[in-house]
């Protein structure tokens, strides 16, 4: 997605050679427009899957999962990062360190959503160390859903997570892919 890769150039904010900040895009103000493109891009990437569900982690996956979902007309459920006084007792739940808040969560997925019939794909704002992404894999699984899928905004190929959702035989559709933030300097790849 071209119009993307400008966004990023534009907006981002490289902070190290392994973080960038899309806040002006994904984590903080979302774009309503250029959210829609992005979901729109991955329903047709998907759209001979037969998906039921799209699947997302709070918060910062919401948006282009809704947008997404908007477009495939089927319902998104996101998984939480929190327990709340209304938390499910029976949610599937899985503990992940977090590559950019630098701590570890639980996060937790309602049984009620999700059902060995669905066909979920997963949508994810980005992909570094994927620690997240194979922490949900694994909540789909349990729950019997057939995981179709991965659609991920950003994909930093420099680092493993991606590799890693791959090479368990996942199909892993990246928007944009970046594999260099050296120097400052944000590196697309095709």
């Amino acid at each position: 997605m071209e119009v993307l890769k400008k966004r990023i150039l534009e907006e981002g904010v490289v902070i190290s050679d392994e973080v960038l900040k899309l806040d002006a895009l994904l984590n903080h103000q979302v774009d309503p427009q250029l959210t829609m493109e992005m979901g729109r891009e991955f329903a047709g990437r998907f759209a001979d899957c037969g998906i039921t569900r799209i699947v997302t982690v709070e918060s910062s996956g919401i948006a282009v999962a809704f947008a997404t979902a908007y477009e495939l007309k089927v319902p998104l459920v996101f998984a939480r990062r929190k327990k709340t006084l209304l938390a499910d007792p029976d949610a599937l739940c899985e503990r992940v360190p977090s590559f950019t808040k630098g701590i570890v969560t639980d996060i937790m997925l309602s049984r009620q959503f999700i059902s060995p019939e669905d066909k979920i794909l997963f949508i994810d704002d980005i992909i570094a160390n994927g620690d997240a992404a194979r922490g949900l894999i694994k909540i789909i699984e349990r729950s019997g859903a057939e995981l179709v899928g991965l659609g991920v905004v950003v994909e930093k190929s420099f680092q493993a997570g991606a590799r890693t959702i791959k090479e368990q035989g996942i199909r892993l559709e990246s928007l944009v892919r970046i594999t260099s933030l050296r120097g400052g300097t944000i590196e697309f790849g095709e």
